[in-house]
Order: C-alpha cells, then structure tokens, then sequence
C-alpha cells in the first residue's frame, strides 16, 4: 500500500482553499476599493444623510468594502481551525501579495500605450484609455500604504483577541470571539486605513471629517458582519462534513491550544 501523499489530508485542502479565497478577495478588496459608490442609490431608496462631529454626508462607500467582509468570515474561519499561525501565514502572504499586485499595476501603467489602444475605447465615451487605465490601477501611495498597514494590524488584532475571547469561553459562543475580533480589530482598521491616507497624505482632512467618515465605515463594517454570522455557522457545519467529526475536532483543539 502506498504511503498517504499530503494533497491527500483534507485538511491540507481545506488549509489550501481558504487561504486562496482569502487572499484574492483581499487583492480584489484592494484592486475595486479606487471606486466609490452611493449605498442609498445602489438600493434605490431615499438619502441618508448622517451628522456627525459636525460634518454631513451620505452613505458612499468604497466597492472594496462588498469583499471586506468575507475577509473578516475567512479569518474566523481560519483562526478556528488553524489557529493563530495559520491567520498570520495568510496575512503576510496577502500583503505580499497586495504589495505584488500593484508593483505590476504601475509597471503596467509605466508601459508605452499603443497608439490606437489609447483612443480604442472613444465609443464607449473613454476618450484616452491610458489616463482611464492610470487613474484606476494607479492609487495614491498614501492610500495604498494606509490599507496595507491596516490590513496588517487589524489581522493581529483579530487574531489576538480571537483566542483571549477562545481563552475565556471555551468552544462555545462562536458568534461571540468572532464578532468580537472584528469589532476590535475593525476599529482599528477603519481608522488608521483613513489617518495613513487622508490625514497624513497630501489631501490633509480636518480631525472632525476623519471622525466622521471613520465612524460610518466602522459602522458599516460591523452591520455587515453580524449579518454574516450565520455564514459563519454554515461553514462550520460544511467543515465537520468535509472532514468528518472527529477530525473537525482534531483540528479546532489544535487551532485552540496554537
């Protein structure tokens, strides 16, 4: 009998499949995120408008944050069956990659343009495809330093306080250490990813529209990840038929005691 290969180990699999899905919705988070759009006008409902430490505005968001979510789902994920070196592993694998990612952007911008690619898409009503090109793959470098450094942070942050809240509660309450980790370590994303890019950078916000847009960013994310708790279930549910009961269990008291 021949020996068991480690592309055998489901568990191996399953470590490899999130880890892929992981990481390309952090690039594409990344990638989208240059575009903004109105919530209110993607529903189709009235404005609303929000007051806050004296600013106004609507609700308009980055497209990266439609992605930012499953992220957070993937890191509980991660954090529950693979413990704090697999959300680490993964972590600095999609900042290296993000890093990658637009490296071969602004090479790709850096390229000399064919003549008649540049106008190539005029019918469309893009009357200079390179300037179109540039504009969407070529973000600020303060936008970029700011989302790479929150990501970072935010990921030990959640990791962290996953397995204090793990610590403290044992295997029960999932819902409870994974929208913990979140609530904690999106507070700190939302705000650095805006203080790195905005206030630093060269577009010098006021503190009070830091605040502001911060606060409904955070505000936003956490909507979206309690409604996503019982995606957290669900995938739970199709571990342990992946690998069975007895390894599923196998995995978390590892993860646990990691």
């Amino acid at each position: 009998m021949s020996p068991a290969r480690t592309l055998d180990d489901r568990a191996v699999r399953l470590f490899i499949a999130l880890a892929a899905f992981f990481c390309v919705n952090a690039v594409l988070a990344e990638f989208i995120g240059v575009k903004i759009f109105a919530l209110e006008d993607t529903l189709g409902i009235a404005p609303l408008e929000w007051n806050l430490f004296g600013q106004k505005g609507s609700l308009s968001f980055t497209a990266g944050t439609l992605l930012w979510p499953m992220v957070f789902i993937l890191t509980d994920t991660i954090n529950e069956f693979f413990g704090r070196r697999g959300v680490k592993f993964i972590s600095w694998v999609a900042v290296a990659l993000i890093v990658y990612g637009f490296l071969f952007a602004f090479a790709a911008i850096a390229l000399a343009p064919a003549g008649w690619w540049v106008t190539a898409a005029q019918p469309q009503g893009v009357p200079d495809y390179q300037k179109a090109f540039a504009a969407i793959f070529g973000q600020g470098m303060w936008t970029i330093a700011g989302s790479i450094v929150a990501f970072l942070l935010g990921q030990l942050i959640d990791v962290a306080v996953f397995h204090r809240i793990r610590n403290a509660t044992g295997e029960k309450h999932v819902w409870l250490r994974a929208t913990g980790s979140t609530a904690v370590s999106q507070l700190v994303d939302s705000f650095v990813v805006l203080y790195i890019a905005f206030v630093l950078g060269p577009q010098k916000w006021p503190t009070s529209l830091f605040l502001a847009v911060s606060t409904v960013n955070y505000a936003y994310k956490m909507l979206a990840a309690i409604a996503l708790i019982p995606l957290l279930y669900l995938m739970r549910r199709g571990i342990r038929a992946y690998l069975g009961s007895a390894r599923e269990k196998e995995l978390r008291e590892e993860a646990a005691a990691d």
